[in-house]
């Protein structure tokens, strides 16, 4: 019998204590079994989109952006685990290397950041944007410039003392050629607002001062060819949820979409008033300059592309851009059909119940999607009682409790604008279809800032009763019940959001983010039915037949 060793340690990761040791050999039959068992969970799909409406300086455009955005792959790299080059070069199997590259490192981001190779332990919970070995209490007790900054990586001098390096220092040399690639583009850019934030996006990469792009990203209004590319999200930073990672995705505007969708962000100063919190809650007005547009998106790469794909974006995240211009919705048209026809309606043909599943639909799909990004911009930024932004507040736990407010209140926006008659649906759709989304959602893992918010949502209904699972392992929605559910946890997450009760949303994640042995039981049935968890592209210049 052939056993499969492999010996190189790398100098970025802990070989696991002895306590972590498997108790047997593994052997490279048993191995490729479960390497193959774990690309399963991802199905192909190819990034395309009609390229008949750019013009020649578009369609020249277009490859450049996209080599712009590849080069975000590096930058998350390092910050995801570190040197990329010798961990690949490490491995033999295909099918781990391929694993590998879809993780960006050897933990599973749908199991939990989990290991998938004996030679490490689960990921650190600061990625690489910290020493492995620093304790929270001597970050906090340390003092060194620029220790808050979200576009810094922490590290230690000769005498083990703290010290911040910026990203634009760190990846001097790949920057530069970044923002030598959006001037390029910017030159081709007929459209006035791209051009200017290509610029400004190509000085902000070489100084981390991005508000200014983000200013005039927001402000861009006609252009049909886009690029979001920089340090954005701070999911990957599980220690704090403040370190922002690189990523980038090419985008191209389906006009026809937008137009119809762009009346709905008028409506944000007005729903806010009526979100189901108390008056001090919500006293923020929301920018109404907010964009709402769908996109086909083209190319993901970096952070957006780690893992579980993102089919939304809402953005920018400077809370004082936010305040003053709004933000930018862009549903992502071409990825949320792939996943509704390849993983949603799927889903619910083993979970739900078979009378609901005819309220299963790819509008109430895009709409529930839509609106979690719309209601981004209702709730409150800023704590009502002096701890400053919500972020800073509640730290790690920020981004999930923030992405459950979101699914929620979107949820209750639809149902505000079907009474409204601005929408004409029946709202069980979107109930049905949302209570689909999540067993989804949740089969992220615990790792994903969604997975968590869908796990407290799917606990919390089930305590209010807003379902029901009847004796074959399917649910049924309680509708009148699963309204009342809605409002109460809207207005549970918006008054710990509001209050910065660090503790009160680490108890929330601790008692309701968490998979029970039934749901484990049913979401493990659509992994033997074959069912994928989530997406891999088939992506760049030549899918696109450029």
């Amino acid at each position: 019998m052939i056993y499969l060793l492999i010996s190189v340690v790398l100098f970025s990761c802990k070989p696991k204590d002895e306590s972590r040791k498997p108790s047997k050999q593994v052997t490279v039959e048993q191995e490729t079994s479960e390497m193959k068992k774990n690309l399963n969970k991802y199905v192909s799909v190819k990034l395309t989109s009609d390229l008949s409406k750019l013009t020649d300086n578009e369609k020249k455009m277009l490859p450049i952006l996209i080599k712009a955005a590849d080069k975000m792959n590096d930058l998350f790299w390092y910050e995801s685990y570190g040197d990329k080059n010798a961990l690949l070069n490490s491995i033999s199997d295909v099918d781990t290397k391929k694993f590998v590259e879809i993780n960006y490192g050897p933990w599973d981001r749908l199991n939990g950041n989990k290991s998938f190779m004996q030679e490490f332990s689960d990921k650190p919970l600061g990625a690489n944007f910290y020493p492995k070995d620093m304790t929270k209490e001597e970050f906090e007790t340390s003092e060194f410039e620029n220790k808050g900054s979200l576009y810094t990586f922490v590290r230690r001098d000769e005498n083990g003392k703290l010290f911040a390096i910026p990203y634009h220092k760190q990846f001097e040399k790949e920057v530069k050629e970044v923002s030598n690639l959006l001037l390029e583009a910017s030159k081709l850019a007929d459209d006035a607002g791209l051009k200017k934030y290509l610029e400004l996006r190509s000085q902000a990469l070489l100084d981390d001062k991005y508000q200014p792009s983000d200013l005039a990203w927001m402000d861009m209004k006609d252009n049909t060819l886009d690029i979001v590319i920089g340090p954005i999200e701070t999911y990957e930073d599980h220690i704090y949820g403040n370190k922002a990672a690189h990523e980038g995705y090419v985008l191209i505007k389906d006009q026809d979409w937008s137009a119809k969708l762009a009346k709905f962000s008028a409506y944000l100063p007005e729903l806010q008033k009526g979100i189901p919190v108390a008056d001090e809650y919500k006293k923020e007005v929301p920018g109404t300059d907010s964009d709402l547009n769908a996109y086909d998106v083209v190319y993901y790469a970096g952070d957006c592309n780690s893992g579980s794909k993102t089919i939304a974006i809402n953005l920018p995240n400077d809370e004082e851009v936010q305040l003053q211009k709004g933000t930018r919705r862009l549903q992502l048209k071409n990825a949320m059909r792939a996943k509704f026809d390849k993983i949603l309606v799927p889903i619910a043909d083993v979970l739900i119940e078979e009378s609901q599943r005819k309220y299963i639909t790819f509008d109430a799909f895009f709409e529930n999607t839509m609106f979690h990004e719309v209601a981004h911009g209702l709730g409150i930024k800023n704590t009502i009682n002096g701890k400053g932004t919500v972020r800073t507040a509640l730290k790690n736990h920020a981004s999930a409790l923030e992405e459950g407010k979101a699914d929620i209140l979107g949820l209750f926006m639809i149902q505000q604008l079907i009474k409204k008659g601005d929408l004409k649906q029946d709202f069980k759709d979107n109930m049905v279809t949302f209570m689909a989304g999540i067993f989804r959602s949740v089969r992220f893992g615990a790792s994903s800032a969604h997975g968590k918010a869908n796990m407290i949502r799917f606990n919390f209904f089930k305590e209010k009763g807003a379902f029901s699972r009847n004796a074959d392992g399917t649910y049924k929605v309680n509708f009148d019940k699963l309204e009342l559910a809605m409002k109460d946890l809207s207005s549970l997450i918006l008054t710990l959001q509001g209050n910065g009760d660090y503790d009160g949303v680490a108890n929330l994640v601790a008692t309701k983010g968490i998979i029970s042995d039934e749901l484990q039981a049913d979401l493990d049935r659509l992994g033997a039915a074959n069912i994928p968890v989530d997406v891999v592209f088939e992506q760049g210049v030549d899918v696109l037949g450029l």
